[in-house]
């Protein structure tokens, strides 16, 4: 079993033959807390609504979706328009009763009879042909965006986990340079202690090196930094909705990296929270678009 991770940014189109009427689906997909669904449809499809928004729903769990959809009469239709008699005759009898009230009445054409709301009578379109068509083409729209939402995260999934084995990387590096610097620093304040004072008390040299120490330690900091990042390994190998988590594993990384450069040393461990930092905020931007 492939397991994926799907993007939120993606877009997608699909046509369709209604009848005598091309459908035309697009889909645009941006990335967003939750599922936010924006529709925009034809009046003769707007009893569809409920259904979209339910299709879309089965599929799609975060993201900013807007979905759209033209009806437009195919090149070669043909139709018949009736025309409703009734609405005619009032329009010509209300016409005849304000000309004499006019100085200069100008002339009306049978155009701008038919152009008044309710003249002509369109068609009626087979509602479930219609229904089945149209959602045929969503279904279609739907399985592009979601095959593109796929290899977009893909891409992302391969990028964070490059960025994970780099911040590994430093990790090591951090152990490594953290007893170097414990080392330099006593070596820096045995020097000052002995610039002070001929006979240095050695005790108290001990104890302010054990609070240093303790106060300069950097073990836990490393330890929860390898522990999100296995983590963030993990959960881009879940079949599931991962942006939420892998946001919030980013924030306790950074803040794991802003404590590691507050309590460095030595230049390589400034270093290492530097490049920590960097890395972190690369996938921190790149992981606002994980479903």
């Amino acid at each position: 079993m492939v397991l994926v991770v799907y993007s939120m940014t993606a877009f997608a189109s699909h046509q369709v033959h209604a009848d005598q009427f091309l459908i035309s689906w697009e889909i645009r997909s941006v990335n967003s807390r939750y599922l936010d669904i924006v529709l925009r449809l034809p009046d003769k499809l707007r009893f569809l609504e409920p259904e979209i928004r339910k299709m879309i729903g089965r599929v799609l769990q975060r993201g900013k979706i807007e979905c759209s959809a033209k009806l437009d009469p195919l090149p070669d239709a043909v139709f018949k328009f009736d025309i409703n008699s009734g609405v005619v005759g009032a329009v010509i009898d209300a016409l005849e009763a304000v000309q004499p009230l006019l100085s200069a009445p100008a002339p009306v054409s049978p155009l701008d009879i038919i152009r008044w709301p309710g003249v002509l009578v369109e068609p009626e379109l087979a509602q479930e042909d219609l229904r089945k068509s149209a959602l045929e083409g969503l279904q279609q729209a739907l399985n592009r965006l979601v095959e593109a939402r796929r290899q977009e995260g893909t891409q992302l999934k391969g990028f964070l986990g490059q960025r994970c084995q780099q911040l590994l990387e430093q990790v090591v590096l951090a152990r490594k340079a953290a007893p170097e610097a414990l080392s330099l620093l006593r070596d820096k304040l045995k020097e000052k202690i002995e610039e002070v004072s001929n006979e240095p008390d050695r005790e108290r040299l001990e104890q302010e090196l054990v609070y240093l120490a303790q106060k300069l330690d950097v073990a836990e900091e490393l330890d929860r930094m390898e522990t999100h990042l296995k983590e963030t390994l993990r959960l881009l190998e879940q079949d599931q909705a991962i942006g939420r988590r892998l946001d919030f594993l980013f924030q306790e990384m950074n803040r794991e990296a802003n404590t590691l450069a507050s309590k460095s040393a030595s230049t390589a461990l400034t270093q290492c929270a530097i490049e920590m930092k960097v890395l972190i905020e690369q996938m921190r931007e790149q992981a606002q678009n994980i479903e």
